[in-house]
């Protein structure tokens, strides 16, 4: 309830234009009742991208789940997330809106969300070696680059659309990590 009036707001205004009195007024709660769970917006913020990225990752794995080894999982649930993050409105608010808001993931600290995906890339690498469908390598080292080459079609995806289709890049991305992942 709180993280859905949390979404309402940022949708309606972005993020730096949202407060907690907004989101409680919102949600129908006092601000204290939301204060003694979210000590500020960029909290509440965090909290609810991190729900969204759960959200969009338990789809993609479900999606996946029909695929014969776990490379080709490790694939369809990359480009099922990068598609479904393309998509999610409030990637789009935060994106649109507030971008800077995004620059310390990129270039100071990894996030929960962040960690997420890492570590799900990491699960699946060993699964992969365990099923002999992905080459032999540090799993920690691999699941960060592929994260790192991820992360810039999440932020970049509609500059990256403006000329070319969507799935057309999920395609070659598909491809890049297919090839790169082969034994």
């Amino acid at each position: 309830m709180l993280l859905d009036a949390a979404m309402e707001c940022v949708l309606a205004v972005g993020v730096r234009r949202t407060t907690l009195s907004d989101i409680a007024r919102t949600a129908s709660v006092s601000r204290m009742t939301l204060y003694r769970r979210f000590p500020d917006v960029r909290g509440m913020l965090s909290a609810l991208i991190t729900r969204e990225f759960g959200k969009i990752l338990a789809d993609a794995n479900r999606v996946a789940a029909g695929e014969d080894t776990a490379r080709r999982q490790l694939v369809a649930v990359a480009t099922h997330t990068v598609r479904g993050l393309a998509a999610n409105p409030l990637m789009h608010a935060v994106i649109e809106r507030d971008a800077e808001m995004l620059l310390p993931y990129i270039m100071e600290r990894i996030g929960t969300s962040q960690r997420m995906a890492e570590e799900f890339l990491r699960a699946q690498l060993v699964a992969g070696r365990r099923d002999g469908s992905i080459r032999e390598g540090d799993p920690g080292v691999q699941a960060r680059t592929i994260f790192l080459l991820l992360q810039p079609y999440v932020f970049a995806i509609r500059p990256a659309t403006s000329d070319l289709p969507l799935e057309a890049l999920l395609v070659e991305l598909a491809r890049l990590l297919d090839a790169a992942l082969r034994p």
